[in-house]
Protein backbone atom coordinates (compact mmCIF):
# COMPACT_ATOMS: atom_id res chain seq x y z
CA UNK A 1 0.00 0.00 0.00
CA UNK A 2 0.85 3.55 -0.62
CA UNK A 3 0.46 6.43 1.64
CA UNK A 4 -2.43 7.46 0.59
CA UNK A 5 -3.99 4.17 0.34
CA UNK A 6 -3.12 3.43 3.95
CA UNK A 7 -4.86 6.58 5.12
CA UNK A 8 -8.11 6.14 2.83
CA UNK A 9 -8.78 2.65 4.55
CA UNK A 10 -8.34 4.07 7.97
CA UNK A 11 -10.87 6.77 6.82
CA UNK A 12 -8.65 9.52 8.00
CA UNK A 13 -8.42 13.33 5.85
CA UNK A 14 -4.81 13.98 5.99
CA UNK A 15 -4.75 16.48 9.38
CA UNK A 16 -6.34 13.14 10.79
CA UNK A 17 -3.82 10.72 9.93
CA UNK A 18 -0.93 13.30 10.49
CA UNK A 19 -2.87 14.00 13.87
CA UNK A 20 -3.37 9.79 14.37
CA UNK A 21 0.83 8.90 14.28
CA UNK A 22 2.31 12.26 14.82
CA UNK A 23 3.39 12.96 11.63
CA UNK A 24 3.38 16.99 10.70
CA UNK A 25 0.42 17.63 8.24
CA UNK A 26 3.24 19.61 5.93
CA UNK A 27 4.87 16.12 5.25
CA UNK A 28 2.10 13.76 5.15
CA UNK A 29 1.04 16.32 2.02
CA UNK A 30 4.71 15.48 0.70
CA UNK A 31 4.77 12.26 0.49
CA UNK A 32 1.20 11.65 -0.86
CA UNK A 33 1.65 14.23 -3.83
CA UNK A 34 5.42 13.19 -4.14
CA UNK A 35 6.86 15.92 -3.35
CA UNK A 36 9.05 14.30 -1.08
CA UNK A 37 9.59 10.19 -0.38
CA UNK A 38 9.15 8.99 3.05
CA UNK A 39 12.14 6.54 4.14
CA UNK A 40 11.17 2.61 3.08
CA UNK A 41 11.78 2.09 6.89
CA UNK A 42 8.95 4.62 7.58
CA UNK A 43 6.73 2.99 5.22
CA UNK A 44 6.48 -0.98 6.29
CA UNK A 45 6.48 0.90 10.12
CA UNK A 46 3.44 2.93 9.12
CA UNK A 47 1.70 -0.32 7.61
CA UNK A 48 2.26 -2.44 10.19
CA UNK A 49 0.87 -0.21 12.62
CA UNK A 50 -2.22 0.50 10.00
CA UNK A 51 -2.86 -2.79 9.98
CA UNK A 52 -2.95 -3.40 13.39
CA UNK A 53 -5.39 -0.36 14.11
CA UNK A 54 -7.94 -1.84 11.22
CA UNK A 55 -8.19 -5.55 13.13
CA UNK A 56 -8.16 -4.17 16.26
CA UNK A 57 -11.40 -1.87 16.18
CA UNK A 58 -14.25 -2.14 18.78
CA UNK A 59 -15.93 -5.23 19.37
CA UNK A 60 -20.08 -5.29 18.51
CA UNK A 61 -21.96 -7.13 21.50
CA UNK A 62 -21.04 -8.12 25.26
CA UNK A 63 -21.44 -12.02 25.34
CA UNK A 64 -24.16 -14.17 26.85
CA UNK A 65 -23.36 -16.81 28.55
CA UNK A 66 -22.81 -20.50 26.83
CA UNK A 67 -22.33 -23.31 28.64
CA UNK A 68 -20.35 -25.34 26.14
CA UNK A 69 -17.62 -22.35 26.93
CA UNK A 70 -15.29 -22.77 29.50
CA UNK A 71 -15.60 -20.79 32.81
CA UNK A 72 -12.95 -18.23 34.43
CA UNK A 73 -12.05 -17.70 38.07
CA UNK A 74 -14.66 -15.72 39.47
CA UNK A 75 -14.33 -12.35 40.58
CA UNK A 76 -15.47 -13.16 44.03
CA UNK A 77 -13.28 -15.85 44.92
CA UNK A 78 -10.02 -13.63 45.39
CA UNK A 79 -8.83 -11.25 47.55
CA UNK A 80 -7.79 -8.68 45.42
CA UNK A 81 -8.16 -7.49 41.55
CA UNK A 82 -4.50 -8.92 40.99
CA UNK A 83 -4.79 -11.99 42.51
CA UNK A 84 -7.93 -12.71 40.32
CA UNK A 85 -6.31 -11.17 36.83
CA UNK A 86 -3.18 -13.80 37.69
CA UNK A 87 -5.75 -16.89 37.42
CA UNK A 88 -7.56 -15.72 34.52
CA UNK A 89 -4.43 -14.99 33.05
CA UNK A 90 -3.18 -18.77 34.10
CA UNK A 91 -6.72 -19.78 32.68
CA UNK A 92 -6.63 -18.19 29.39
CA UNK A 93 -2.96 -18.15 28.69
CA UNK A 94 0.35 -16.06 29.24
CA UNK A 95 0.24 -14.69 25.67
CA UNK A 96 -2.96 -12.38 26.61
CA UNK A 97 -3.09 -8.50 26.96
CA UNK A 98 -5.46 -7.47 29.46
CA UNK A 99 -7.78 -4.00 27.57
CA UNK A 100 -10.25 -1.70 29.37
CA UNK A 101 -11.35 -2.01 32.51
CA UNK A 102 -8.67 -4.72 33.40
CA UNK A 103 -5.78 -2.65 31.85
CA UNK A 104 -6.87 -0.07 34.62
CA UNK A 105 -6.57 -2.62 37.43
CA UNK A 106 -3.51 -3.67 36.44
CA UNK A 107 -2.24 -0.06 36.53
CA UNK A 108 -3.85 0.91 39.83
CA UNK A 109 -5.77 3.36 38.29
CA UNK A 110 -9.45 1.32 38.92
CA UNK A 111 -10.46 -1.04 41.84
CA UNK A 112 -12.84 -2.73 39.89
CA UNK A 113 -16.23 -5.21 40.91
CA UNK A 114 -16.31 -7.81 43.01
CA UNK A 115 -19.17 -9.52 40.97
CA UNK A 116 -16.84 -8.66 37.41
CA UNK A 117 -17.82 -11.05 34.72
CA UNK A 118 -16.79 -9.52 31.32
CA UNK A 119 -13.14 -9.79 30.44
CA UNK A 120 -11.06 -7.61 27.92
CA UNK A 121 -8.26 -8.98 25.92
CA UNK A 122 -6.44 -9.15 23.30
CA UNK A 123 -4.90 -12.56 22.08
CA UNK A 124 -5.56 -15.75 19.98
CA UNK A 125 -8.82 -16.69 18.99
CA UNK A 126 -8.96 -19.62 21.30
CA UNK A 127 -9.42 -16.73 24.35
CA UNK A 128 -12.72 -16.45 22.99
CA UNK A 129 -13.60 -19.63 23.89
CA UNK A 130 -13.96 -18.47 28.18
CA UNK A 131 -17.36 -17.05 28.62
CA UNK A 132 -16.92 -13.28 30.11
CA UNK A 133 -14.13 -12.39 27.32
CA UNK A 134 -14.38 -9.91 24.79
CA UNK A 135 -11.57 -10.73 22.29
CA UNK A 136 -10.71 -6.78 21.22
CA UNK A 137 -8.30 -8.24 18.57
CA UNK A 138 -5.74 -10.85 18.14
CA UNK A 139 -2.21 -8.50 18.99
CA UNK A 140 -1.98 -4.93 19.29
CA UNK A 141 1.26 -3.46 19.45
CA UNK A 142 4.33 -3.66 21.64
CA UNK A 143 4.45 0.12 21.88
CA UNK A 144 0.70 0.14 23.98
CA UNK A 145 1.88 -2.45 26.19
CA UNK A 146 2.96 -2.38 29.85
CA UNK A 147 3.93 -5.15 32.05
CA UNK A 148 3.66 -4.97 35.85
CA UNK A 149 3.52 -7.93 38.81
CA UNK A 150 3.66 -10.10 36.17
CA UNK A 151 0.64 -9.28 33.91
CA UNK A 152 0.71 -7.42 30.49
CA UNK A 153 -2.06 -4.75 29.56
CA UNK A 154 -2.70 -1.82 27.51
CA UNK A 155 -1.10 1.93 28.49
CA UNK A 156 -3.00 4.60 29.29
CA UNK A 157 -3.68 6.11 26.11
CA UNK A 158 -4.38 2.81 24.32
CA UNK A 159 -7.08 1.86 27.19
CA UNK A 160 -9.13 5.24 27.06
CA UNK A 161 -9.08 5.26 23.07
CA UNK A 162 -10.15 1.54 23.22
CA UNK A 163 -12.86 2.81 25.99
CA UNK A 164 -14.02 5.48 23.38
CA UNK A 165 -14.27 2.97 20.67
CA UNK A 166 -16.55 0.59 23.08
CA UNK A 167 -18.57 2.85 24.89
CA UNK A 168 -21.42 1.71 23.46
CA UNK A 169 -21.13 -1.12 24.99
CA UNK A 170 -18.89 -0.64 28.28
CA UNK A 171 -19.80 0.62 31.70
CA UNK A 172 -17.82 3.40 31.31
CA UNK A 173 -17.21 4.04 35.47
CA UNK A 174 -13.75 2.48 35.36
CA UNK A 175 -12.36 4.40 32.38
CA UNK A 176 -13.93 7.84 33.89
CA UNK A 177 -12.42 7.43 37.43
CA UNK A 178 -9.17 6.50 35.98
CA UNK A 179 -8.83 9.49 33.68
CA UNK A 180 -10.37 11.31 37.16
CA UNK A 181 -7.28 10.19 38.72
CA UNK A 182 -5.19 11.09 35.73
CA UNK A 183 -6.20 14.61 36.08
CA UNK A 184 -5.82 15.59 39.96
CA UNK A 185 -2.77 13.43 40.22
CA UNK A 186 -1.17 15.52 37.06
CA UNK A 187 -1.45 18.87 38.60
CA UNK A 188 -5.10 19.26 37.45
CA UNK A 189 -3.92 18.90 33.95
CA UNK A 190 -4.80 16.36 30.80
CA UNK A 191 -1.22 16.60 29.15
CA UNK A 192 0.41 13.03 27.52
CA UNK A 193 -3.03 12.05 27.02
CA UNK A 194 -3.84 11.25 23.30
CA UNK A 195 -6.74 9.44 21.33
CA UNK A 196 -7.36 9.53 17.48
CA UNK A 197 -8.92 12.23 15.57
CA UNK A 198 -12.52 10.06 15.51
CA UNK A 199 -12.76 10.19 19.16
CA UNK A 200 -11.59 13.50 20.22
CA UNK A 201 -15.14 15.60 20.84
CA UNK A 202 -16.07 12.49 22.91
CA UNK A 203 -13.14 12.52 25.13
CA UNK A 204 -13.46 16.35 25.32
CA UNK A 205 -16.84 15.27 27.24
CA UNK A 206 -15.31 12.54 29.18
CA UNK A 207 -12.87 15.23 30.31
CA UNK A 208 -15.66 17.14 31.66
CA UNK A 209 -16.84 14.57 33.48
CA UNK A 210 -13.61 13.49 35.14
CA UNK A 211 -13.06 16.62 36.26
CA UNK A 212 -16.77 16.33 38.59
CA UNK A 213 -16.23 12.56 39.16
CA UNK A 214 -15.12 13.29 42.73
CA UNK A 215 -17.40 15.93 43.61
CA UNK A 216 -20.88 14.64 42.46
Amino acid sequence: MDLREMRTQLGDTQSEFAARYNIPFRTVQNWETGLRKPPEYILKLLESRIREDLVNRKTAALPKYDPHKHNLPRRSDYVGAISWLKAVRDRIGENIVFALDEALMCQGSFGGRSDEYIVWVYGDDAAANYNGVVLLGNKVSQYCIEEKNGLRYTNFNRTLSDALANEAILDMQGITEAVSRYYYSNNESFSGLFVAPEYQERFERLANEAKDYYTN
